[in-house]
Formats: C-alpha cells, structure tokens, sequence
C-alpha cells in the first residue's frame, strides 16, 4: 500500500454509484430511464474529480479498442457455451438477464451506446480505478476496482451478471492501466456491448 487508504472523494463515489445502481435496478419496467440518468450523474461525478487519460493515437485506440471489444465477446462467448457442458443449466439464467436489462426500444440502444458504455468507463476505470492507484499496486487496483465494478451489479439478482462484470471489469481495467487511453477502453466497451447485445445475444 502506498499510503494510507482513505480518501473521501472514492468512497462518496463507490456509495452514490451504489445508490444510483440500486434504484436502476429496483424496478425493471423503467430501468432504462433511471439506468441512463445515473450514469449522467457518474459521469458528471467523474468528470469533476479530474482529467482522464487519453495517451495513444486515434487510429491506434480505434484499432485496439474493436480488437480487445471482439476478443472480449468471443471469451464470453466460449464462456457460455462451456456452461452448457455442466450438469446444471444456466440457460433460464441468462434469457431471463436478456429479458429484464437488455435494451428493447430504439432509444435504449442510443443510451447503451452513447451513455451507458462510456459512462461505465469513465466512471470505473477513469475515476474510481485512477484514484485505487494512489493507493494500490496496479495489480490490486485492477482486481479491486473490478470487483467494486462488480458489486454494484448484485442488484440485478444474478450471481452471472456479477462474475461477467468482474472479468470485463478486470480486462477493461488492464487495459486502461496498460495504454493510458480512455477513448480505447470506450471503444471496446462500445463494441462488446454491440456484439452482445445487438449482432450476436448469448440467449
């Protein structure tokens, strides 16, 4: 550890994502709505704590972030189809997540796309992540920033939404330590979310 681990501006942070992340789940019918303006206000919350990082090149971050969002699906992709050669199906599991959270109007796909992706980036990785490295060697930084990612997704009720926000969260979060560049890891974002939401579902 760095220093001592105590800063206010991390925990309020981690505390009203929390909040906001559990109203947005509380009532499926318009998470949406609430969902999209509580990462308006994790964005606005990141944004005034400081710059974030933007150190490559656009071809370069165009280039890594379509690559790193494709070979990302296709981990989850290989992940899933591997749990239908356990004894148990996780089948019903995942439609349901499908039914409740997946975008389904025009607008939702808008909002995926240009709030929620970003949103979750700039919040997690280029806040909440940044401020874990004053404290944390990267590594831990990574793995606990990933897994506060993760927490805030127990709301949902899905032990499988948690674990996919925690790997994601932990490759998003490498490669934000690793390239130094916001747009990259939004782009990646972006891409995954497309794949796995719109191109090719995992229901």
């Amino acid at each position: 550890m760095k220093k001592r681990f105590l800063d206010f501006r991390l925990i309020f942070g981690f505390i009203i994502a929390h909040a906001l992340i559990y109203f947005s789940f509380h009532d499926k019918t318009i998470f949406w709505y609430i969902f999209s303006g509580s990462l308006l206000v994790l964005i606005a919350y990141a944004m005034f704590q400081g710059d974030v990082d933007d150190e490559v090149s656009f071809i370069h971050y165009i280039f890594l972030g379509v690559l790193s969002g494709f070979l990302l699906y296709f981990l989850f992709w290989i992940g899933v189809h591997a749990l239908e050669t356990l004894p148990f199906s996780f089948d019903k599991a995942i439609k349901k997540l499908y039914r409740w959270y997946a975008p389904h109007a025009f607008w939702h796909f808008i909002a995926l796309i240009l709030v929620a992706a970003p949103g979750e980036e700039l919040f997690w990785r280029g806040f909440m992540q940044k401020k874990l490295l004053q404290y944390l060697k990267p590594i831990w930084a990574i793995l606990l920033g990933a897994a506060l990612y993760a927490s805030v997704h127990i709301y949902a009720d899905s032990f499988l939404l948690v674990l996919a926000a925690f790997i994601s969260g932990a490759i998003w979060g490498s490669l934000y330590f690793w390239k130094k560049s916001m747009p990259l890891v939004i782009v990646s974002h972006i891409i995954f979310d497309i794949m796995i939401f719109i191109i090719l579902p995992l229901n």
